[in-house]
Formats: C-alpha cells, sequence, structure tokens
C-alpha cells in the first residue's frame, strides 16, 4: 500500500505535464489573438479597398 502511495504522491509532484499544458494554453491564446488582429485588419482592408476601385474610373472612357 505504501508504494501505491508513493506512486501517487511522485505523480503529483510531477510537474513536466503541466508544463506541456501551459504552452498549449499560451499557443491557443496567440493563435486566438492573431487571428483576431488579422480578422479586424482584413474587414478594415476590404473597406478601403472596396472605396479606392469603386471611386476608380471604369476604363471604358479613354483620355
Amino acid at each position: 500500500m505504501s508504494k501505491l502511495i508513493k506512486n501517487i504522491s511522485a505523480f503529483m509532484k510531477d510537474e513536466e505535464g503541466l508544463t506541456v499544458v501551459e504552452y498549449v494554453v499560451g499557443a491557443g491564446l496567440l493563435v486566438a489573438g492573431l487571428a483576431g488582429i488579422f480578422g479586424t485588419f482584413s474587414s478594415q482592408l476590404e473597406a478601403q479597398l472596396s472605396t479606392v476601385l469603386g471611386n476608380a474610373p471604369d476604363g471604358s472612357t479613354t483620355p
């Protein structure tokens, strides 16, 4: 029985798995942040391009 308690105690003290979880959570937050930034940037860029292209001459007239 004491071997089982020692193994459980050693498992509870082992923090190697926790480090992996921390890295995965950090990477997930980084990806979510970048997706939010690029999503906002993309919609602003699309609006600007629509404005520029909407105001551009259609090319059917010659100067």
